[in-house]
C-alpha cells in the first residue's frame, strides 16, 4: 500500500489536505486518532469520522510484530509480518534510531549479505516503509530512520521517496536524520535533490578497487569508487550534509594496508565520514569479521592519515541479527512445520 492510497481514501470520504494531514501525523507518530487540542469530533467531517475506524483498522494491520531479539549493545532487531503474510526486518538501534526495510529480499546480491541469497521477492510500499517506524514507536522513541535494512532504497525509490517525505514532514523527523543508505545509482542521485524534504546520504563502497566492488555487489549499478565518491561529493556540498561512506571490514578482503591507502587517496579533502563496521559474521556465509583490535587499530591509522572515522559495533551481533537472518530463520521454522512427519520403519528381518 502507497501513502498515496490511504490519502485518496480519506479524499473519497470528504476529507480535505488538513484533515489528511492530521490522520497520517497521528498515525506515523503511533498517536491514537482521537489525540491533539482540537478533538475529531470538531475537526473532521462526519464522512471521514465514520470511515476512520476501518482506515486505523488497515493502517495497524499493515505491519505487526512478530518477535523481538534485544542486543546487549541497546539495540533490538524487529521481525516484522507484513499484511500478504511477508516478514521484514527492522531494527531499533542506540540512542532512538530505526533501520527499516525497503524491498524483501534484494536483487543487488552482495555476497557477504543473507538478504541477497534470496534476491528480490517484492517492493515495499511506502505505507509499509512508515508503518515500520509507527510500529516501532510503540516500543520506544525514534527520532533518527535508517534506510538500510533489507533491500536497496534506490531499486524502490518512488516509494521510498514517498515515505520520506511524509517523516520528514507530519513524521516529526528531521532531515539530517532520515539517512538514504544505496549501493550507489544514477537514478537516485538524480531524484534526491529534487524532493522537499532531502535526506542524508549512507553510500556502500567496502573497497576501493572497482574489480573487487563488482565481486562483491554483483548486481550494482555499475560506479566505480571515484564515480561513487564524486557523486557523493556533489550531494554534501548541494545539501550541506557529509556523506557517510559505509565499509563492511572483512577479515582478509577489504582491512589491508592498500585499502586504507585507497581510502585515504578517496576521501582525502572530502566533506566524508567514514563508518567501519566490522562483518556481522553468517554461519550459512564464508566471510569472517577481524578482531576488533584490528578494526580499532584501523580505523586509528585513517583518522590519524587525515580521514574522519567511526568505528561501529554491528547492531545486534550477540543475537545473531546479521541483516536477512531473522527472516530465513522465520522462514526455514515455517517451512519445517509445513513439512509432514516421515516414519521410516525398519526392514522385517527375513
Amino acid at each position: 500500500m502507497r501513502i498515496e492510497t490511504i490519502r485518496q481514501r480519506l479524499r473519497d470520504l470528504g476529507a480535505k489536505p488538513i484533515h489528511e494531514q492530521r490522520v497520517l501525523r497521528l498515525w506515523a507518530q503511533a498517536l491514537p486518532q482521537d489525540s491533539g487540542r482540537r478533538r475529531v469530533e470538531d475537526f473532521l467531517p462526519q464522512e471521514v469520522r465514520e470511515g476512520l475506524p476501518q482506515i486505523e483498522s488497515d493502517l495497524k494491520g499493515l505491519a505487526s510484530l512478530v518477535s523481538q531479539h534485544p542486543g546487549e549493545d541497546g539495540s533490538a532487531r524487529l521481525l516484522v509480518r507484513l499484511q500478504d503474510g511477508q516478514t521484514a526486518e527492522s531494527v531499533l538501534l542506540p540512542r532512538d534510531g530505526l533501520c527499516v526495510s525497503t524491498q524483501i529480499g534484494c536483487a543487488v546480491g552482495c555476497v557477504f549479505c543473507m538478504t541477497g541469497k534470496e534476491g528480490l521477492i517484492r517492493q515495499l510500499g511506502s505505507a509499509e516503509i512508515v508503518a515500520q517506524v509507527a510500529l516501532a514507536r510503540q516500543l520506544r522513541p525514534v527520532k533518527k530512520v535508517v534506510f538500510m535494512g533489507m533491500g536497496e532504497p534506490a531499486h524502490n525509490l518512488d516509494n521510498v521517496l514517498e515515505a520520506i517525505d511524509l517523516l520528514g514532514t507530519v513524521g516529526n523527523i528531521g532531515h539530517k536524520n532520515l539517512v538514504f543508505s544505496t549501493v550507489g545509482d544514477h537514478r537516485a542521485f538524480e531524484r534526491l535533490p529534487q524532493g522537499r524534504v532531502k535526506p542524508a546520504l549512507a553510500l556502500s563502497l567496502h573497497t576501493t578497487r572497482a574489480q573487487l566492488r563488482e565481486q562483491l555487489l554483483p548486481r550494482a549499478p555499475r560506479m566505480t569508487p571515484e564515480e561513487l565518491v564524486e557523486a557523493g561529493e556533489r550531494y554534501a556540498r548541494a545539501t550541506g550534509y557529509p556523506i557517510q561512506y559505509q565499509w563492511t571490514l572483512i577479515e582478509g578482503l577489504n582491512d589491508t594496508p592498500e585499502e586504507l591507502d585507497g581510502i585515504v587517496r578517496l576521501l582525502k579533502g572530502k566533506y566524508a565520514l567514514m563508518n567501519m563496521i566490522p562483518y556481522n559474521a553468517v554461519p550459512e556465509l564464508p566471510y569472517q569479521r577481524p578482531a576488533w583490535e584490528k578494526a580499532a587499530a584501523i580505523a586509528r591509522t585513517l583518522h590519524q592519515r587525515g580521514i574522519l572515522t567511526k568505528l561501529r559495533q554491528s547492531a545486534g551481533q550477540d543475537v545473531d541479527g546479521g541483516c536477512g537472518q531473522l527472516r530465513a530463520r522465520e522462514k526455514l521454522t515455517r517451512q519445517s512445520k509445513a513439512q509432514p512427519i516421515q516414519i521410516v520403519r525398519p526392514e522385517a528381518s527375513a
